[in-house]
């Protein structure tokens, strides 16, 4: 028996003498042991503190993976860097020149819908609020010719059925607005969205999906490039490469990550999680994450299965498939780690990404520390 003691014990020092000598003194075994779990198989995993910029444990950190909506870190920082944080967007209706066709003229902008209810509580732009001032100010008419340019598709036949079958509403794309610019005429109405900034706050807050792919393509056709996969990867690296975080690798297909073809490390997310912490321009970023057990998509994650960490992290989540993942910042005292875990080898059913989750927030939760009080 005594024989076996020693045998563990000269293990568990050769376990902790391979990691860096800070992650011995504060990453707590619960960490170690469910990060290395079954459940969690493999997954790539970093923990940094900024303070010193030491790298406390590290799993394949890497290694590329299909890293879900955790994603959305990237495209919603290359929106603030590429558009700016006070970005509003503007769309209007006007009178045309062509008799009897009125124009419809945006900025592509994402946060338009036809629910009165989103109106009213998120403050997005009511977008049939243009086509009443437009009845308003053509009383009487039933049929509209409207063509338009900078407003997406989708929204339009949303117009559509909102309207019918009161007014014919017909649409007509053109192709920029330099071909609608001379048949330009008055202004009927506008509606306008609140900042960029605010968008980025929901988008991350809720996981909106919709939201992240039209910005990041928003964001790669403002520096002139195209809405493909192609540009969206070239905005993503230029991003990267102006926030001078190594990206080796990073494959996109998409700006919220659903696709399981996107892939990217651990590494990447949690060097630019640490140029968002510092960067001014990017506390949008921060502002806009989950709290555990308080807001958003954490609402009701480490309630139960792990409260002592309820408050104390600030993460984007996600989840596809036969994958998990979580980055973000954990409070442990007076520092604020940052953290980035993708596991994509979890079994695609309900119960196996459920039992992550939790192995993901337990782990958390073993590190996390309220601050000290002064």
């Amino acid at each position: 028996m005594h024989r076996k003691v020693l045998i563990l014990g000269a293990v568990v020092a050769l376990f902790f003498s391979a990691l860096p000598v800070a992650s011995a003194a504060t990453i707590s075994p619960t960490f170690i042991s469910l990060i290395h779990s079954a459940t969690l198989a493999q997954p790539g995993v970093i923990l940094i503190d900024p303070a010193t910029n030491q790298t406390l444990f590290e799993n394949q950190p890497d290694a590329l993976r299909a890293p879900a909506s955790v994603l959305k870190l990237v495209s919603m920082t290359t929106a603030i860097r590429d558009l700016g944080a006070e970005t509003v967007f503007h769309t209007a209706i006007y009178e045309s020149t062509n008799s009897g066709t009125y124009l419809m003229q945006g900025e592509s902008d994402p946060w338009l819908t036809a629910s009165p209810f989103e109106a009213a509580k998120y403050h997005r732009a009511f977008l049939p609020q243009l086509i009443n001032d437009l009845v308003k100010a053509h009383p009487g008419k039933r049929s509209f010719t409207i063509d338009y340019n900078g407003v997406y598709s989708a929204e339009v036949h949303v117009l559509q059925r909102y309207f019918a079958p009161r007014f014919n509403l017909n649409f007509h794309l053109i192709s920029s607005q330099a071909q609608a610019q001379p048949f330009m005429g008055k202004k009927i109405g506008e509606i306008s969205s609140p900042t960029l900034g605010e968008i980025v706050k929901f988008t991350l807050l809720y996981s909106d999906n919709v939201l992240a792919d039209r910005l990041a393509r928003t964001a790669a056709r403002k520096v002139g490039l195209p809405t493909s996969f192609a540009g969206l990867q070239q905005s993503f690296e230029q991003t990267f490469t102006a926030l001078n975080v190594e990206a080796k690798g990073l494959v996109v297909k998409d700006g919220n990550g659903l696709s399981k073809e996107t892939r990217i490390s651990a590494r990447t997310i949690a060097e630019l999680l640490l140029r968002i912490q510092t960067t001014p321009e990017l506390k949008v970023i921060f502002d806009g994450l989950p709290v555990a057990g308080e807001t958003g998509t954490l609402k009701t994650r480490f309630v139960t299965d792990a409260p002592k960490a309820v408050g104390l992290i600030r993460a984007k989540t996600g989840w596809i498939n036969s994958s998990v993942s979580m980055a973000g910042y954990v409070t442990v005292g007076d520092s604020d780690y940052v953290f980035a875990i993708i596991a994509n080898h979890i079994k695609q059913n309900d119960y196996s990404r459920q039992l992550a989750r939790e192995a993901i927030d337990k782990a958390l939760a073993s590190i996390a520390r309220p601050k000290t009080n002064i």
